[in-house]
């Protein structure tokens, strides 16, 4: 036999409750009782109501403190309690709506009036219960979609960042090798940090590729220029860095902020000297300060087009040598402690 729903009967007088029992039977529910309000609350701990018919007047707790502690209870909160009891004055009912009570049936009732009551009021929970569901669903449909679309769009950002590093290779003397073993020295530097997480190591990683896209402004002689650089075309040069925050700096998703942040800063330096901002120290972002020190060993131990190749020891001396000048004091002890997982990276080719 199949049930329209579970109701639980709350009366110190069996009568009363067999009463309720004989009328709500021909709408097919499943019914408990309970002879106490103690009782009560045990049983609805323990099982499933659709509705709930409580009495007032009971040894023990009173109806209002069993509404009262159901509704304080958010698993059993939204079950429809209906007042079922022989008070009739406006204070009782009024107090029955104000713990939680949701209709007031007074005794002597007439069948019909049971049947309607109960019935209204299953419904609506019923129709509450799937609305809710529903929600939840849709809330869930919504949140894996726009992880989907997150995700997409991040990689959507990691696809454009490849495209554009690749057209710096094209008009720059730096290759490809370069733009990915400081990607690898700069995450590597960023795992070992204790003050950065895995997350932003990852998107130190994705983003430092973009940390010379400002050379695509740069007039190619200068680029490829093998000699030395006169002041004034040094001068040029340093607008890579300005000229790659004008680009980036509009930047909303957290990818190209991070591109913004490399390039604009991975020219400065500890003590201030650095360009284009002259930042110092703790000015400068962590971001950035890695980038610059991962993007100078690699220059030192890889020929230019204006320089041949230091040698790993002399490259490592000069990192160390300017500790605290040129780079951040705990960078470089990051990169002494690990240093052969550096020099793996820089035979990357």
């Amino acid at each position: 036999m199949s049930f329209n729903g579970s109701i639980l009967i709350v009366d110190d007088v069996l009568e009363n409750i067999q009463v309720a029992m004989n009328i709500l039977k021909e709408d097919s529910y499943d019914f408990s009782f309970a002879m106490s309000g103690d009782e009560a609350l045990k049983l609805i701990k323990e099982n499933q109501f659709d509705l709930i018919l409580l009495d007032i007047m009971m040894p023990g707790i009173d109806g209002f403190e069993v509404c009262r502690r159901i509704k304080e209870d958010e698993l059993f909160q939204d079950i429809p309690i209906i007042f079922l009891t022989a008070k009739s004055d406006i204070d009782s009912i009024a107090k029955s709506f104000e713990v939680g009570g949701i209709d007031y049936i007074v005794k002597p009732f007439h069948a019909l009036e049971l049947l309607a009551r109960v019935k209204t009021h299953m419904e609506f929970y019923r129709a509450k219960v799937v609305l809710k569901n529903n929600n939840l669903t849709l809330q869930t449909k919504m949140k894996f979609e726009q992880e989907r679309i997150l995700t997409e769009l991040e990689q959507n950002q990691k696809d454009m960042i490849y495209v554009l590093t690749e057209l710096v290779e094209s008009v720059s003397d730096e290759t490809g090798k370069h733009i990915r073993r400081v990607a690898e020295y700069s995450r590597l530097l960023a795992h070992y940090h204790k003050a950065i997480s895995e997350s932003d190591a990852q998107l130190i990683y994705h983003a430092s590729p973009m940390h010379d896209i400002g050379k695509m402004s740069i007039p190619e002689k200068i680029l490829h220029k093998k000699g030395a650089l006169s002041q004034e075309e040094f001068e040029i040069i340093k607008t890579h860095t300005t000229t790659a925050h004008e680009y980036l700096k509009i930047a909303s998703r957290s990818i190209m902020k991070a591109a913004d942040i490399i390039a604009y800063q991975h020219h400065e330096k500890w003590d201030g000297t650095g360009y284009p901002q002259g930042l110092k120290g703790e000015e400068i972002h962590p971001f950035g300060r890695i980038v610059a020190l991962a993007d100078v060993f690699d220059a030192l131990t890889h020929k230019r087009v204006y320089k041949d190749a230091w040698s790993i020891e002399d490259a490592v001396a000069y990192i160390i040598e300017h500790k605290g000048i040129q780079f951040d004091p705990y960078l470089v002890e990051i990169f002494e402690e690990n240093i052969d997982e550096f020099i793996s990276i820089s035979k990357i080719e």
